[in-house]
């Protein structure tokens, strides 16, 4: 049986605002609401894009409040809660639950990583623990562990468990785990230059960093799809792909950080181990922006 869907179009994996002194809200706040009036269907707050791996805990707490304090319902706020301790992801999600967030983002365990048993019981831990329901986050690039079909299909049970952002690239993976779960988890894509294959095996969108600079163009990837514009749809995938390139140059989110700051909407700040872009990719990022009308 179908459970809630979440969002069904683009969420952008939002970028957090930073400088010497932490976050910087003003900034924080206009982005929200750029991407609002952009027509964007969904912000995630505190995902990798949101250097949520080096935001202190009171940080993470108070850019969650912040985001849907400021959104006031325009459109779903998705936190991210996900942790290799799953006690600190229990906290975050019952944390982001009280405060108010719509959905949970919680990615599969890094560094100690564990096995397709340990997957099971830590996601089904944490979606006991949740009021509202969780998009599992599999990055396998990331992390180090994949989340394997059948995996998807135990945790397809849980009744809080609504959604899998797919990141791992195999689309015959994907395949079989859309056969398994048959309708029981809504698929994003994790990657932007797979929106039209991942929509094209029954998912519902995509969690984009693309859409940071480009929401409206990235949305129009989905709007065209579920008009049945196929054609359209893949055109725009292809339109785009030279730009998602450039903006996965260097690790995420060093290109999209410079690009963001290029665009006015913050400082080109990041936190130790990540670095500023190297001059040569950002020459090359910039001139590929403004070759798509982009005002920087």
């Amino acid at each position: 049986m179908k459970k809630n869907t979440v969002f069904k179009g683009i969420a952008t994996a939002l970028i957090t605002p930073l400088d010497e002194t932490g976050i910087n809200y003003e900034q924080f706040g206009k982005l929200i609401d750029w991407q609002i009036a952009e027509g964007i269907d969904a912000l995630v707050i505190c995902g990798t894009t949101g250097e949520a791996s080096t935001l202190t805990d009171e940080e993470h707490k108070a850019a969650i409040t912040f985001a849907v304090r400021h959104a006031e319902g325009r459109v779903p706020i998705i936190a991210g809660t996900g942790s290799n301790d799953t006690e600190y992801a229990h906290e975050l999600t019952r944390y982001a639950c009280e405060a108010g967030a719509d959905a949970m983002l919680v990615v599969t365990p890094y560094y100690n990583k564990a096995t397709q048993k340990g997957l099971i019981k830590m996601f089904a831990q944490i979606a006991d623990k949740s009021t509202k329901p969780i998009i599992l986050y599999n990055v396998p690039s990331r992390t180090g562990i994949n989340i394997e079909p059948v995996t998807y299909e135990a945790l397809a049970e849980h009744k809080n468990i609504v959604g899998i952002k797919e990141a791992n690239g195999n689309v015959s993976k994907i395949v079989e785990t859309m056969a398994r779960v048959r309708g029981k988890l809504d698929l994003y894509s994790g990657n932007d230059d797979q929106i039209v294959p991942l929509m094209a095996l029954g998912g519902v969108g995509c969690i984009s960093v693309l859409s940071n600079i480009m929401p409206a163009q990235t949305r129009e990837i989905c709007t065209r799809f579920f008009k049945g514009d196929i054609a359209g749809s893949a055109e725009q995938q292809y339109m785009l792909h030279s730009l998602i390139e450039a903006l996965f140059c260097e690790v995420n989110p060093i290109p999209v950080k410079a690009a963001m700051a290029a665009m006015g909407f913050c400082k080109d700040y990041l936190r130790l181990p990540l670095t500023t872009m190297e001059d040569a990719h950002r020459d090359k990022l910039i001139s590929l922006m403004r070759s798509y009308g982009l005002n920087v």
